[in-house]
């Protein structure tokens, strides 16, 4: 997971223009993530597969046009964890 493009401030869904903190491993039920955290509300942002353990990077593709490649949204979603 390229994690560079969290290394630049971005807007959080609490509205809050951030620098992430990033997380590179963090166990859930189905395995292992790379997360960001927001420092000012913070919620966890599963950044290499949807996960229902943390919030969805989705959420921040609205306030972040161009946060993520249309590639890169497609490997994102076409690999859910199963719920």
């Amino acid at each position: 997971m390229d994690t560079e493009k969290f290394q630049k401030k971005i807007t959080c869904i609490c509205r809050n223009i951030v620098l992430f903190e990033i997380i590179p491993e963090i166990e859930c039920d189905w395995g292992c993530h790379t997360v960001i955290q927001c420092p000012k509300c913070e919620e966890l942002f599963s950044v290499d597969i949807k996960c229902p353990a943390f919030q969805t990077i989705e959420k921040l593709f609205v306030e972040n046009v161009g946060l993520y490649s249309a590639h890169e949204k497609f490997s994102y979603l076409s690999n859910p964890h199963s719920f």
